[in-house]
């Protein structure tokens, strides 16, 4: 096939491109708006879970101390028994006669030390049930410290999202294309195009292309790269759409590079190249999100 010119086609009328430009805004506010109230909904669910677990570990907290005053309360009724019991040991002991003055007074020694004994067995409990609610106190304020840290970072990750949504997006800019028609916002690189994509206006289709005898196909059309020229950022295409070949002769590096398709209607295709290499070029395809008939 021999080059041909795509016929000429009236650019968009100024309040297509207003509508247009007003369009990715909108996108933009609304991505925004679904970024943030997905990680709102995620500290929702962090607040949810620290209201459950300082629930858990107080309730927990709550039948150990419980359980704790029940057995003190159990062990300290056997001791007072006990030392009732070693107080009439000892009373009786007075009135006996030697021989069972001293048999008496041996029982009151044995009770003294049952009682001594208990008494620190009881207060190694007690010592060590303080213990346990002490160490589960700890362990629940590090689980409170950790979800409060885990709200706190998706509180930061929100405002993060929001600024570097906001800094990508002014970097973002609308020229004039190759046919004379305003451009949309163009990428000039990965992290610019990811932010168009998920405006989610227009398709974008990445576009890596290295010299061939044969044109390589981008969605429905088809590029072949004549020329790369790397030290002055150029490059010459032949673009092949509506079984149409139309030569595109020394582009620069993000120029939007407009053409008409019968399926894009008035709305031009656009090819953005971001880099020139050697014998290789690397950008994106822009085309219409809705397609008309011309």
């Amino acid at each position: 096939m021999s080059p041909s010119s795509t016929p000429y086609v009236p650019p968009p009328p100024e309040e297509h491109r207003s509508g247009l430009m007003t369009a990715l805004v909108a996108g933009a506010l609304i991505a925004l708006l679904a970024a943030n109230i997905y990680l709102y909904v995620q500290i929702d669910h962090l607040r949810s879970d620290l209201a459950k677990t300082q629930d858990k570990i107080s309730t927990d907290i709550a039948n150990l101390r419980d359980s704790s005053s029940v057995t003190v309360a159990a062990s300290q009724r056997h001791i007072d028994a006990l030392k009732e019991e070693l107080t009439s040991a000892r009373e009786q002991a007075r009135s006996m006669s030697s021989a069972a003055k001293a048999e008496a007074q041996a029982h009151a020694d044995a009770l003294a030390k049952q009682i001594q004994a208990e008494e620190a067995q009881m207060n190694r409990r007690l010592g060590s049930q303080i213990s346990d609610v002490q160490q589960q106190t700890t362990a629940a304020n590090a689980k409170i410290a950790d979800v409060s840290t885990d709200v706190g970072s998706v509180k930061t990750q929100v405002t993060q999202t929001q600024s570097e949504l906001d800094k990508t997006i002014a970097d973002l800019k609308s020229v004039r294309g190759d046919l004379g028609v305003q451009s949309g916002l163009i990428a000039t690189n990965g992290t610019e195009l990811e932010a168009l994509k998920r405006l989610g206006q227009r398709n974008y289709i990445d576009i890596k292309l290295g010299k061939a005898k044969q044109p390589q196909r981008f969605g429905d059309i088809m590029l072949k790269l004549d020329n790369a020229d790397q030290k002055h950022n150029k490059y010459s295409v032949t673009l092949v759409a509506d079984d149409k070949q139309t030569l595109k002769k020394d582009k620069s590096i993000n120029e939007p590079v407009q053409f008409y398709t019968a399926k894009g209607g008035h709305i031009p295709y656009e090819i953005v190249i971001n880099s020139v290499g050697k014998n290789e070029i690397v950008g994106y395809l822009s085309t219409p999100k809705e397609t008309a008939t011309r």
